[in-house]
């Protein structure tokens, strides 16, 4: 899909050595395409060739597993940042990533709230 960040997106690919995500990025991913499939914003074969990407895209990157760690970590996120439980889930697995050094790592999200708390938790945010 594309969408106003998306040439920036791609180029932070191309000029990063991968991406470190959390075990569920690809069901999120895939939600939201077939969101955008049933709010007529794609169609069949877009969404179909978006998967695909998608399944591709996955292939390459790391995934931080479901751990208890990764878990006490996001219950302590939403308690201090305004923050949906996938999206504690997502930062929490950063910070597991990073091993508690969040400046070691960059962060891309286009979540104002996952973004405003990534920062506050010391990720350089792109």
């Amino acid at each position: 899909m594309e969408e106003k960040t998306s040439a920036q997106r791609e180029a932070l690919l191309r000029q990063n050595d991968g991406i470190v995500t959390w075990w569920g990025s690809l069901v999120e991913c895939a939600s939201a395409l077939s969101r955008l499939r049933r709010e007529g914003r794609l169609d069949a074969g877009t969404l179909r060739q978006s998967h695909e990407y998608l399944q591709n895209l996955s292939g390459t990157w790391l995934e931080v597993p479901p751990t208890e760690r990764v878990r006490r970590r996001a219950l302590r996120l939403v308690r201090v940042h305004a923050l949906r439980g996938a999206d504690a889930l997502q930062l929490a697995a950063a910070l597991t990533a990073a091993e508690e050094d969040p400046v070691s790592m960059n962060f891309v999200s286009s979540d104002t709230r996952l973004t405003t708390a990534a920062e506050r938790e010391g990720f350089q945010v792109l």
